[in-house]
């Protein structure tokens, strides 16, 4: 049975509670997926569960940006570890932290220059050395390697790296290894800010990974003269993250309507709620999803009708509640997802 939705594509969040409600109870949770030998998951807690996530409804996936837990300590573990937890069964994967978790050489130097306060002598050898050995550690035989493991681990736990958020640099040799690192991962391909550097750079590098270049919006189709068809343009291998909260924030206008003209160039779409422009009283700002004015609903439901190949990714960007962890939070707007897409 589909929720109900009012005219705006929003499905009300007393609807949306209340079918929570019985999801907590396990009522409504999905099925789950079974992988292999049925591996054995183990929380924060120290329980295992024969389950493993499975964010998929209606034949759309739904899965988030692992910047979502970025309060949370512990590093990479601490991060499958909570989209276990919140259920999820695909990630974009914020590079933040991966090479030091695969044994990376570790940067001496930990703060940044100033004008009254640049790097000593000393700090820039240390500096000089350290690009060197990262340099080389990158180019030893395993470090590939090392990220097919780091998916696997990922896969076992039920979870899929569809996106990777990260590059080694802006050079030639550096971005073939970034596509490389990430299609160990999994990924389809790197995402990026939206501009015209990424879309010139990213664009031929991926295509030669046969891979894509995902670039991201924040408030760029709010200014003067932005033309995305012109970045698109520089290569075949350029495709959207379309960040729908962003769009709707910052322009006002309906991101479904964008969808549908745009979403064989869309790769993903990152979903949150925000009230728009005009908003007498709070101005494109991030809301618990339901009290906001972006049209979720409508949007979820375009893909789902539609059938489109568009990974549909959580960023948590409003106040966690000191009741409230990000972890729960994120778990709360994948079951407004589901209730909303069942």
């Amino acid at each position: 049975m589909k929720n109900k939705e009012n005219t705006s594509g929003k499905l009300s969040r007393r609807k949306f509670l209340g079918t929570a409600a019985f999801a907590a109870t396990g009522t409504l949770l999905p099925s789950v997926l079974s992988y292999g030998s049925n591996p054995k998951v183990v929380s924060k807690t120290g329980n295992t569960s024969d389950r493993i996530p499975n964010s998929q409804f209606s034949g759309v996936q739904i899965g988030a940006i692992t910047y979502s837990f970025r309060d949370l300590k512990g590093g990479l573990e601490a991060t499958l570890n909570a989209c276990i937890e919140a259920g999820l069964s695909s990630v974009e994967l914020m590079g933040t932290g991966v090479e030091d978790y695969l044994g990376a050489p570790k940067t001496p130097v930990q703060r940044r220059p100033a004008p009254d306060n640049p790097f000593t002598a000393e700090e820039k050898r240390s500096i000089a050395q350290y690009n060197s050995e990262l340099k080389e550690w990158r180019k030893t035989n395993g470090t590939i390697n090392a990220y097919t493991h780091l998916r696997k681990k990922f896969n076992d736990a039920g979870v899929n790296i569809h996106i990777y958020k990260w590059t080694a640099g802006d050079t030639e040799e550096e971005l073939d290894y970034s596509f490389k690192v990430a299609k160990a991962l999994g990924a389809i391909g790197i995402t990026a800010e939206i501009n015209e550097q990424n879309a010139r750079l990213l664009g031929p590098a991926a295509k030669n990974n046969g891979m894509y270049a995902i670039l991201h919006n924040h408030a760029q189709f709010a200014e003067p003269g932005f033309d995305v068809d012109k970045l698109l343009s520089y290569s075949s291998a350029n495709m959207l993250n379309f960040d729908v909260g962003h769009y709707f924030g910052s322009t006002g206008l309906n991101p479904a309507d964008f969808i549908r003209k745009y979403h064989e160039r869309i790769a993903s779409i990152h979903l949150k709620d925000k009230t728009g422009p005009d908003n007498i009283t709070a101005k494109n700002a991030n809301q618990v999803w339901g009290q906001g004015e972006t049209p979720i609903a409508e949007v979820l439901h375009l893909i789902r009708d539609q059938k489109l190949p568009i990974y549909c990714d959580i960023e948590l960007e409003y106040p966690v509640a000191p009741w409230s962890t990000s972890v729960k939070e994120v778990k709360t707007c994948k079951e407004f997802c589901r209730q909303i897409l069942i």
